[in-house]
């Protein structure tokens, strides 16, 4: 691990003062991205900005049919919440089952969704329920957040302050996991509003992505028999050693089935 400086600001707007003074700091709230990252000398920034004591940046709460949570809050609290329960109980499940003990108590839904993992649990949820992210500078409809793997619409010196969650009239979410790093190999969050049909898939390709096709045939008919002949396309999916991009691709449809009976 190289030196570096420490900050620790009270304020969103003293944070977003030091992250703008120097291009080379980095943002750090759980840390478990940043954290290995350091230790294997991946990453060099000349300072860390924790985000840890900044007050205005955790919590969760409800204000009128939407849930908003505070981008330090761990996913602990969010699987615990009674108001994520009572509103969005796919959100508390998904939180529930991201990594392990160590990681829910430790991890927030602020780190997990601007870093973008491909594998990342929270993504899917916040595209399948057509969230709003709220920063430090602005407002960024879920749509036009994660732009590839790793990499969002924001900023160097911009802060994501707490995500916005509509609250649907049904949702679920079911995902296949590495049994080693329990990373998702294949997620589905799918999603039912007055609007429309939303389907969001995680960890089978380089970024989480809508599937229009399921989102389509559901809208016209919620239930299986309606995406049972969907195939996912295997072009441009994940392919490694855990899985081939056409395992994923089948993953795919197995997952949304899963989500659409965990929806109701």
């Amino acid at each position: 691990m190289y030196d570096f400086a420490y900050h620790k600001p009270a304020s969103v707007a003293d944070a977003v003062k030091l992250l703008a003074a120097d291009p080379d700091a980095k943002a750090i709230s759980g840390g478990h991205t940043l954290l290995p990252a350091l230790k294997h000398r991946l990453n060099k920034p000349t300072s860390l900005v924790d985000l840890s004591g900044i007050a205005e940046m955790k919590g969760i709460k409800r204000e009128g049919n939407a849930i908003i949570i505070g981008a330090l809050t761990r996913h602990v609290d969010v699987a615990n919440s009674d108001v994520v329960k009572a509103a969005i109980p796919a959100l508390a499940y998904l939180a529930s089952h991201i990594g392990d003990n160590q990681v829910r108590n430790r991890g927030t839904i602020g780190g997990s969704v601007s870093n973008n993992d491909p594998a990342a649990d929270y993504p899917s949820a916040v595209l399948g329920l057509g969230a709003t992210i709220h920063t430090s500078k602005r407002k960024i409809a879920a749509d036009d957040f994660f732009l590839g793997m790793f990499t969002t619409a924001m900023e160097a010196d911009e802060i994501l302050v707490a995500v916005e969650f509509p609250i649907p009239e049904k949702a679920g979410y079911a995902k296949m996991k590495n049994p080693a790093s329990r990373y998702v190999m294949a997620g589905a969050f799918i999603v039912k509003t007055a609007a429309g049909v939303r389907v969001a898939i995680n960890g089978a390709g380089p970024c989480v992505f809508r599937q229009s096709a399921m989102e389509k045939a559901l809208a016209g008919n919620w239930s299986a028999a309606a995406i049972a002949g969907i195939k996912q396309d295997a072009d441009g999916l994940n392919s490694d050693i855990h899985g081939s991009a056409e395992y994923r691709a089948h993953l795919v449809g197995v997952m949304a089935k899963r989500a659409l009976a965990a929806a109701g």
